[in-house]
């Protein structure tokens, strides 16, 4: 599936679409199946609450269906990693690779999430060292202003 595992490449809207009608049709008796498609074609997508949806129904199916949560688990951690939940989408993600060690789509995005997380708290590091430096500025003139008194 190549190195974006998929993180890039949502379905064509009609073939949402198709998803959707099929799991509004089933309404309150929608079956486990069909709800896990629709996600599936949810966290695909581009749009951000498209993706929350398909999280909150994947999150639904891992509660409530214990015998599915194995292939649930791929899906939940690439939609929390869309998202920018990537702690969430790490601890979804290992639990897989617990499970098949061997899996290539959770070892590529395990790196996504590694990268992610890399660069993000880099520029953490940087903020904090920015703000650090202008509180030491401005303690200093703080200080040198209250002994010229």
């Amino acid at each position: 599936m190549g190195s974006n595992c998929g993180v890039y490449s949502p379905l064509k809207p009609e073939e949402l679409q198709v998803l959707r009608g099929q799991y509004e049709k089933e309404g309150d008796f929608v079956g486990v199946q069909t709800k896990f498609n629709y996600a599936w074609g949810l966290i695909k997508s581009n749009v951000r609450g498209e993706q929350q949806e398909g999280v909150r129904l994947l999150s639904e199916i891992y509660r409530n269906a214990p015998e599915r949560r194995r292939e649930c688990l791929y899906y939940l951690a690439l939609g929390n990693f869309k998202l920018g939940n990537y702690a969430e989408a790490r601890r979804y993600n290992e639990s897989l690779l617990q499970h098949e060690p061997a899996n290539m789509q959770a070892a590529s995005l395990q790196s996504l999430i590694d990268d992610k997380v890399a660069k993000e708290g880099l520029v953490g590091v940087a903020i904090v060292s920015g703000v650090a430096i202008a509180a030491g500025v401005i303690g200093s003139l703080i200080f040198k202003g209250a002994r010229r008194r």
